[in-house]
């Protein structure tokens, strides 16, 4: 229970449900503030606050289990080391993988519950094969605009099997805060959090520039002329257009975008709005939630989706084993040298912009979620003579 309305009501509908339920607030900074800023942030002291009368109200214990340690090392740290290698990672994808459906769920289950519930908006679906064995599938929620089956598309077989979303087939909402309204809770309109918990001013590039060393390094275009400096190479993503204050135009007076960060040797690449095109993607770091393709080495079509908030678009993907090092131009191939692994590999069927490495890229079936991968490799659908990928 994070303190918000959709927990509330996911924890007031398993009461409904009939089943046995406890309410657990996570305590994931070592020093929480006192108040929210604005809608930003989930684990304020007053947040605990607004959980625990939830909880009074339908009647069931309520304890904070403090998971501060291990959020700094799984989320915090990992984001800071994402940053500086180079690559935009997603926080909330790592707490849901790393906390509260990995040390929430071993807790719970060591305790001899039976699953942990959230108030996330996504559906499972039970079905049967032929030999009458059941398996659980994650699906996108009722309301497409809540929708937030991508943020969950790290869950694994085993994680689904003691998953519970209450919220999955509601419409709307604005359905959710009446129903809070009308059970007396006191969140019924309470705003939504967003952007990263543990940076609730939103400076990101102010919280990153605390924890690494930042050193001037040149601003580049494609071909490699140069075209100002900047204070930090960590501090930039792929499609980022504002900050690179280069101050001067390009010759058609068109705007540059970052199109690659290169933080061994701390440069960061610039170039045209239709150099983000990204014809192919693929991840070494992936998972299925459930059961995986009969045979993933096999071509198979899907959509893809790579931020929270964006559009699925179609593509073809398929797990191969690949020698990473090989890939021309690869920045990630270069780190890891010549080791052959295996890959999620997804080729779009029409090129998106702006995929940086380090983004999780959730492939789907209709509305199930199959799978998802870290992103380690792009394919530009523009490349630069001599190289086909960053």
């Amino acid at each position: 229970m994070s303190g918000g309305v959709d927990s509330a009501v996911a924890a007031a509908r398993a009461v409904e449900a009939g089943h046995d339920v406890v309410g657990v607030h996570l305590a994931l900074s070592r020093n929480p503030g006192t108040l929210r800023t604005g809608a930003r942030g989930c684990c304020t002291i007053e947040d605990s606050m607004d959980a625990r009368r939830a909880a009074t109200l339908l009647g069931i214990p309520f304890y904070v289990w403090d998971f501060s340690e291990r959020f700094k090392t799984d989320v915090m740290d990992d984001f800071v080391a994402e940053y500086a290698a180079g690559r935009t990672p997603n926080p909330c994808m790592r707490c849901n993988e790393k906390i509260k459906f990995a040390a929430v769920l071993e807790k719970a289950l060591a305790l001899g519950f039976d699953a942990v519930a959230t108030g996330h908006y996504a559906n499972i679906v039970t079905t049967v094969d032929d030999a009458g064995r059941s398996h659980r599938e994650l699906h996108r929620a009722a309301d497409w605009a809540k929708d937030q089956s991508y943020v969950l598309g790290v869950l694994t077989t085993e994680q689904l099997a003691h998953a519970m979303f209450p919220l999955g087939a509601t419409p709307s909402k604005a359905e959710v805060r009446a129903e809070a309204e009308a059970r007396g809770l006191t969140v019924a309109q309470k705003p939504d959090s967003h952007d990263i918990c543990f940076i609730p001013d939103g400076n990101t590039r102010g919280f990153l520039a605390g924890r690494l060393d930042a050193a001037d390094g040149p601003i580049l275009d494609r071909d490699g002329r140069h075209l100002g400096t900047h204070a930090g190479a960590a501090a930039f993503t792929v499609g980022q257009r504002k900050g690179l204050n280069i101050g001067f135009p390009t010759d058609d007076g068109k705007p540059r975008f970052v199109l690659e960060v290169r933080p061994i040797t701390n440069e960061v690449i610039v170039g045209p709005r239709e150099a983000l095109a990204v014809s192919e993607l693929a991840g070494s770091r992936f998972t299925w939630a459930g059961q995986p393709p009969l045979s993933p080495s096999e071509p198979w079509a899907c959509e893809v989706q790579v931020r929270a908030h964006a559009d699925p678009v179609p593509a073809t993907a398929f797990v191969r084993s690949a020698n990473v090092g090989s890939e021309v131009g690869s920045d990630v191939g270069r780190e890891l040298g010549s080791e052959l692994v295996s890959e999620l590999v997804v080729t779009l069927d029409e090129p998106i912009l702006g995929v940086a490495l380090g983004q999780t890229a959730v492939v789907y079936i209709g509305t199930r979620v199959l799978g998802q991968c870290t992103i380690d490799r792009t394919v530009s659908a523009v490349p630069v003579a001599g190289a086909a990928a960053r």
